[in-house]
């Protein structure tokens, strides 16, 4: 049977591209599991964390440590803001939280499914579940795809959205286009120290936790395992590469309290000693920090338990001091952040035209989402590359049919 479009691939992109192409267009999508979009479903804890609010193309592209030249253009053609407008026209509100995350307003990923599937049946897209490609091909002007049931599709034109999946890449491979071996991005980072885990559920508002000359601010979180939040995911999916040369055994500083100087600490320091002499160091927490985490600090600073502040000098104080701001740890091992996984990898984008997300080589065949070496930092950034690459794909093939 021959299609307009053959997508392999129901999540995000695959989704996205399909419903975007024009009415009349005989599309199929192909999805190897049981159901699709299961990416959407479970993102932002089943929320689905659709995009960002930040609407400038350059300030956007900070985000992405693998494809920020890539993405500029595309970017200024379907961002954020259009993203917004476009499920606002089809009666989808989304909203924005305090650190800019955007999710529907009714706090339900199956808001952003329903969506997606209505549109699906307004346009008469197919969709095959359960249904696994073991290859495909160009033949003469058409793009063969085998399945595992030994059905052949035929279409003019073939869109590529399968994530990270290893099968896929090394059919990619196999039509000699270049593949960025894969590492693991946004992760969590694990700790042996049993002193840090009763901490667990402690915290900051702003951290810098740093590693081999990266860097990342943000909220921390210490838990049962070690070190969450966004400055330690961010971290994570710049360093991706690095860290996973180091077979994540590595060490990292931390910062716990990023907005305070060190000098401002032993400022406060020498005052709460000045007005509190005979209290005891452990009993009187400092800089907003919780009873727990004070006391480990004390601890780590070889603070007595029963100490005075009068009793607390400069050599004390220096070691409270760099426990704050300079706190040493060793990282063995990673923790996947959530549901959610994502690759720092995929076909390299030289191999791709960012005007069509087309390869270069292959007239016909598309890329978009994670089979490309394109990967963001949580906050609905990755979404946002998954958007617009598939409504280029969609509209480049809209032309060329034109």
């Amino acid at each position: 049977m021959l299609y307009d479009l053959i997508v392999i691939g129901g999540g995000a992109a695959g989704f996205f591209a399909a419903i975007n192409s024009p009415k009349g267009t005989k599309t199929i999508i192909l999805e190897k599991n049981r159901a699709p979009l299961q990416k959407v479903k479970v993102s932002g804890g089943g929320r689905c964390n659709v995009t960002h609010h930040c609407f400038e193309p350059e300030k956007l592209i900070e985000n992405y440590p693998r494809g920020k030249e890539f993405l500029l253009e595309p970017f200024r053609r379907f961002g954020p803001s259009d993203t917004i407008n476009w499920f606002r026209e089809r009666g989808v509100s989304i909203k924005k939280e305090q650190d800019r995350r955007m999710f529907p307003v009714t706090d339900s990923s199956q808001t952003i499914i329903d969506c997606f599937q209505k549109e699906l049946s307004k346009k008469n897209i197919e969709l095959r579940t359960s249904t696994k490609v073991l290859s495909f091909s160009k033949e003469e002007d058409c793009w063969q795809v085998s399945l595992e049931n030994e059905e052949k599709l035929e279409t003019k034109n073939l869109l590529i959205a399968t994530g990270g999946d290893k099968a896929i890449w090394n059919q990619l491979r196999s039509l000699n286009l270049s593949i960025v071996e894969p590492v693991p991005s946004l992760f969590t980072f694990q700790i042996q120290d049993k002193f840090l885990h009763e901490l667990s559920g402690t915290s900051f508002e702003s951290s810098t936790v740093k590693t081999k000359g990266f860097r990342s601010s943000g909220p921390m979180l210490i838990t049962h395992w070690g070190l969450s939040g966004p400055a330690v995911l961010k971290l994570s999916a710049f360093a991706a590469r690095e860290l996973a040369d180091q077979n994540y055994s590595f060490t990292i500083t931390v910062d716990w309290l990023a907005e305070i100087s060190t000098e401002k600490i032993l400022e406060e320091l020498r005052r709460y000693q000045t007005e509190n002499p005979k209290k005891k160091v452990r009993s009187l927490s400092v800089f907003g920090l919780s009873k727990r985490f004070w006391e480990y600090i004390c601890n780590e600073s070889s603070v007595g338990e029963f100490q005075n502040w009068s009793e607390t000098g400069k050599k004390h104080f220096r070691k409270i001091s760099e426990n704050l701001k300079k706190k040493v740890f060793h990282v063995e091992g990673k923790t996947t952040f959530k549901e959610e996984f994502v690759t720092a990898g995929g076909v390299c984008l030289s191999e791709i035209d960012p005007n069509s997300f087309m390869v270069n080589k292959y007239p016909g065949l598309y890329l978009a989402g994670e089979v490309m070496d394109i990967d963001a930092v949580t906050g609905g950034f990755n979404f946002q590359a998954a958007w617009t690459g598939a409504y280029i794909v969609s509209n480049s093939i809209a032309a060329k049919n034109a």
